[in-house]
Parts: C-alpha cells; sequence; structure tokens
C-alpha cells in the first residue's frame, strides 16, 4: 500500500492547466458521451496516481432548492415520494461551455442534477423533479447538487441541498433535523469504463459540514489499496487503474488523519474497467 499526500497550491493547478486529460470515464447507466474513442488503450505505464482537473466555469450564483415533497402510501409496505426542486441562475440540459475541450466524459443531455439517496450511486436528473419509492417505518438522507454536464460538481454551498427525512408506517413524511457532523457523498466515478475512457476516472465527491484544509478535515482516498490524502475540496482524475474491478472507497479524516466517525463519513464504490466493448 502506497501512502501519498496531496497539498495542491494554485501554481500547480495552473500549471495542470497547460495539459490536457486524454477522455473521462462513461457510465453505462447515463447518457451516452458525445464523443467515444474506439482504439484500444495501452496498458497503465505506472502506479496508480491522482491529479487535480484544471478549472472549470465556475457557477457562483448557482442554487439548488427543493419547492415541495409529497408521499403517498403504497400498498402496506412502501410509500411514493415525489420531490420538487427549486433551480436557480443554472440551466439545467445546457452544455457546460468548457465541455467540448475538457476531453472527458460529457453527458449529451448536458448539466443536470447529482441526486443520491442514502450514498447509493446517483441518479442524474435533467428536469427538476424526482420520484422514487422507499420502505416504511425508514429514516434517509437525500443529498442533491448541482452538475456541470461533465459529471462534475459545483462546490458551493448554495448549489447542494441535502434532506433528511423518516416515514412511518402509515406513509406519513416527516423531515428531521441535519446532524451538524462532518458528511462526505460520494458521486464519481460510477458505472462502467471502455477503451480510452479508462484513462482517466472523474473523482468526485460532495462534502458537507466541513471544510477540507491543511490543517482540517481531510479525504482519504483508496484506490484499490492505494491511498491519497485529500486537503483540498475539488475534482481530481485516477490515471493508470488496471483494467477490471477497481473499488474507491472515500474516507473523512480530522486534521490528524484520524478516520471520523458517524453517519455518512466513508463511502466504497467499485466500478469496472474494460479495454474493449465484449464480444456478444
Amino acid at each position: 500500500m502506497n501512502l501519498k499526500s496531496l497539498a495542491v497550491t494554485s501554481a500547480s493547478v495552473a500549471l495542470l492547466a497547460l495539459t490536457a486529460c486524454n477522455n473521462g470515464g462513461s457510465n453505462t447507466t447515463e447518457a451516452p458521451t458525445d464523443t467515444t474513442a474506439a482504439q484500444q488503450p495501452a496498458a497503465p505505464a505506472g502506479p496508480i496516481t491522482i491529479k487535480p482537473v484544471a478549472g472549470s466555469p465556475e457557477f457562483p450564483d448557482a442554487q439548488l432548492g427543493i419547492k415541495n415533497v409529497k408521499a403517498e402510501l403504497q400498498g402496506s409496505d412502501s410509500v411514493k415520494i415525489t420531490i420538487d426542486y427549486d433551480v436557480k441562475n443554472y440551466e439545467l440540459k445546457s452544455q457546460t461551455s468548457d465541455a467540448g475541450t475538457k476531453a472527458c466524459n460529457n453527458s449529451k443531455d448536458g448539466q443536470h442534477i447529482h441526486f443520491i439517496l442514502d450514498n447509493q450511486p446517483y441518479t442524474a436528473l435533467y428536469e427538476p423533479t424526482r420520484t422514487f419509492t422507499v420502505a416504511v417505518k425508514s429514516e434517509h438522507y437525500l443529498m442533491s447538487f448541482l452538475s456541470r454536464s461533465y459529471h462534475e460538481s459545483i462546490k458551493t454551498p448554495k448549489a447542494g441541498v441535502l434532506y433528511h427525512f423518516s416515514v412511518d408506517e402509515k406513509g406519513k413524511l416527516s423531515k428531521l433535523e441535519i446532524p451538524k457532523t462532518p458528511m462526505i457523498f460520494y458521486s464519481r466515478p460510477k458505472g462502467e469504463y471502455v477503451g480510452q475512457d479508462t484513462k482517466n476516472l472523474l473523482l468526485d465527491f460532495y462534502v458537507y459540514n466541513t471544510t477540507l484544509g491543511a490543517d482540517a478535515s481531510k479525504v482519504k482516498v483508496d484506490v484499490n489499496g492505494t491511498t491519497f490524502d485529500i486537503d483540498k475540496w475539488q475534482p481530481y482524475f485516477i490515471e493508470n487503474a488496471p483494467m477490471g474491478d477497481v473499488t474507491v472507497k472515500v474516507q473523512l479524516t480530522d486534521k490528524d488523519g484520524k478516520a471520523i466517525e458517524g453517519v455518512n463519513t466513508s463511502v466504497s464504490r467499485s466500478v469496472k474497467l474494460a479495454a474493449q466493448e465484449p464480444v456478444k
């Protein structure tokens, strides 16, 4: 296991802006990318590394809120919930201005909302509404945030909203208080990656109730046993990931690197990389 510490300075980010990634990860459960390279990638050139993604367009005034939540009992064991979002100063379904030059996986359907229920794989929403089902007598955390067309989250307080709720045996929904403890929500990588899309995997997450920094909270990222300590909240690319199953874990830690315990402080997710499409 290799332990590496990343302390990204503004100078290094500026230098990285001069170099372009080859391509981003694709996700078979989402809209197809605008462009996909057909050639087979070379084997990883070295150990797994991560690097910051060069500056993306900022949306300082973008806001995401919740207008309405409706719950309806379905039979005796489940509840159908419909949530309506309020999007301000941000255009869903529009292509982010640098999508054509980012050289990363990009949704042809444009900008969207990442809908993350109980830190499970997100659903991309291109309309500001979502209907889903939960079990009766259950409690849930719903994290939602605005995303650029290439799946990179907008990391400002007003661009994301956390909703904590429960439903009782009769289907009644109750909004619950949000804990003031640090939390992290996993976003990317996600799904399956094929061909050139395996060369750079977007690593993106959403932190809540905490600030990352050299003398503050950090995120320990584990990629197939190779670990990195991140002290800056920004997107990264995972490079040199091997073909096959790749497991990515994100863990909130304190300033001394000790794991923070509590709800939504650690998430593990597996994705699959393939050199080429399987023969059918």
